[in-house]
């Protein structure tokens, strides 16, 4: 009997190597984060056990799986071919695990919940306490990560639902909307535009940017928004939080724009709504449509509706 761990592979010359599970996963996560740091925090393992067990699984398979590069790794041609039957691998495991799972009949497991990080401090709290409160025999795994990073973790199967904002790229997922939210203009207490009730985005078209990098869904909204207002805004600095932002437009170093979800009073900082029907964006939930959805997934699902305060329905 073979190891529950391993999976075995006929070569070409004729016998049967093993590999074991986790190795197929961390070479996955060094795919996807493309340096072997970022990969071993994701799997929250060392990064020269991670590193170890890729020289065991390229030995295994007798190919270079990476060119390891000073700052990154990339897949060599070995590598890109090696990748999606690696992911189907996981993929086949772990919804055979979930399905034998959902026969114990038992309100138990894990589901893992990706989110991108413009929602996630502001929609976690609420969603994760409620979702404990109801099923505590439940865990789950939060992934916070840009939507490219997301996307790809459906398709692998390493990610089980994940909430971002519409639409997402790809036949093989699923949408359905949660919410829609407005932007604000975000602008120092003492702008001369800050006793406006409202603001188009023209009007801040002259005005020093402060925005959210390259890779945040937020940052592409709002482009696009000003892309069809005709408008291109003079970006000055650009970080990926949030509150560094905020301090900086406090400070009066220039303008920004939220979500809706992400006004609060802040000393320093006026929220003014942005008119304009592109300024706004769809959030929505995202399944991959073949994956098979474990009854946990299903459960975390339904608290993601009830917490989202919104009726079912599928993303435009």
């Amino acid at each position: 009997m073979f190891p529950m761990t391993s999976i075995g592979f006929a070569s070409c010359s004729g016998f049967f190597s093993f590999m074991e599970i986790h190795q197929l996963r961390y070479f996955c996560a060094v795919a996807r984060h493309g340096t072997f740091t970022r990969a071993s925090q994701a799997e929250h393992v060392a990064q020269p056990s991670l590193s170890q067990q890729i020289l065991k699984l390229e030995a295994e398979l007798g190919a270079r799986l990476f060119d390891r590069l000073p700052r990154s790794a990339r897949l060599t041609v070995f590598g890109k071919a090696f990748l999606p039957k690696a992911e189907r691998i996981l993929r086949e495991v772990s919804e055979a695990k979930s399905e034998l799972r959902d026969m114990s009949g038992n309100d138990k497991g894990e589901v893992v919940l990706g989110i991108i990080p413009t929602i996630a401090a502001y929609l976690l709290p609420r969603l994760l306490h409620g979702f404990a409160t109801k099923h505590p025999k439940v865990s789950v795994k939060v992934v916070e990560e840009i939507t490219p990073l997301l996307r790809q973790g459906l398709s692998d199967g390493t990610i089980d639902v994940v909430v971002a904002a519409l639409p997402i790229e790809g036949s093989e997922f699923e949408a359905q909307q949660l919410f829609e939210e407005k932007f604000y203009a975000v602008l120092p207490e003492k702008h001369r535009l800050g006793s406006r009730r409202s603001i188009s985005l023209e009007e801040l078209n002259a005005e020093p940017f402060l925005l959210l990098k390259e890779g945040h869904c937020f940052r592409d909204g709002l482009i696009a928004a000003c892309s069809k207002a005709r408008i291109s805004p003079k970006v000055i600095f650009e970080s990926g939080q949030f509150a560094t932002i905020l301090a900086m437009v406090c400070a009066g170093m220039g303008v920004s724009a939220v979500p809706a979800m992400a006004v609060k009073p802040q000393e320093g900082c006026k929220f003014i709504p942005i008119t304009g029907k592109h300024s706004k964006r769809k959030v929505g939930m995202v399944t991959a449509k073949n994956h098979y959805q474990s009854n946990t997934q299903r459960l975390l699902m339904e608290q993601i509706f009830k917490t989202s305060g919104q009726r079912k329905r599928k993303a435009a």
